[in-house]
């Protein structure tokens, strides 16, 4: 049995025409998908307010974007939001971000998949999503790694999507819903609604794997 879904998605008929062309590019591109975008959409003000941001400080701006997808993975593990965290963006994986650097995201310093930038990035990642303290050395290292524009678009991407995924991971909204019939950036076996269910009734599907539990054991 499916969990029931929490707030509806908004009748694409009722949207206007740039809201609508909108979700096209959602269905197009992916990322965010459109059915997160169809709950905003309720709200015109909301659905603005995150497609406009989502633009200018993950898709454009001053810090590479491989760097921001690391982090938004990141977050979607450490959150468990698996409609986020099943989805890939297009342009990181052009920019040669693969599969494979999703897998130590929560124990990435002691991996050896990250540059010495990534792992700055994903601390600066753990210390918004998990409320560390942080001392000079943390901010010695930011420093070391980012300008200090970069350093605030990716704090304020950062806490975008981890204040989006933390409230989306509790709507059950799935993908392959609105707009359907398109794989744009889905994660690798999730890109129809048939393969989304073989994977997430997998015994190794990584939403099944508590992010606590895993983030303590680090």
């Amino acid at each position: 049995m499916n969990p029931k879904q929490r707030i509806s998605y908004f009748p694409l008929e009722k949207m206007d025409a740039a809201m609508r062309k909108e979700m096209e590019r959602c269905q197009r591109e992916g990322t965010p998908r459109p059915e997160s975008s169809a709950v905003r959409a309720h709200v015109p003000g909301a659905f603005w307010a995150f497609a406009n941001s989502w633009r200018d400080i993950f898709k454009n701006g001053v810090c590479d974007h491989a760097i921001k997808e690391l982090c938004r993975l990141y977050v979607s593990r450490s959150v468990q939001c698996d409609y986020c965290g099943n989805q890939r963006s297009i342009q990181a994986a052009g920019a040669g971000l693969i599969e494979d650097d999703v897998k130590d995201l929560l124990n990435f310093e002691k991996s050896t998949r990250y540059s010495g930038r990534q792992k700055a990035a994903l601390a600066y990642a753990e210390a918004i999503t998990w409320r560390l303290a942080t001392d000079d050395a943390f901010w010695e290292r930011m420093h070391r790694h980012f300008t200090e524009p970069e350093l605030v678009e990716l704090g304020c991407f950062i806490a975008l999507t981890m204040g989006q995924q933390s409230w989306l991971r509790l709507l059950n909204i799935e993908h392959h819903q609105v707009l359907a019939g398109t794989s744009a950036s889905m994660a690798p076996g999730f890109e129809s609604a048939d393969s989304l269910r073989q994977s997430k009734s997998s015994s190794s599907y990584w939403a099944k794997q508590g992010a606590k539990k895993e983030k303590d054991a680090a």
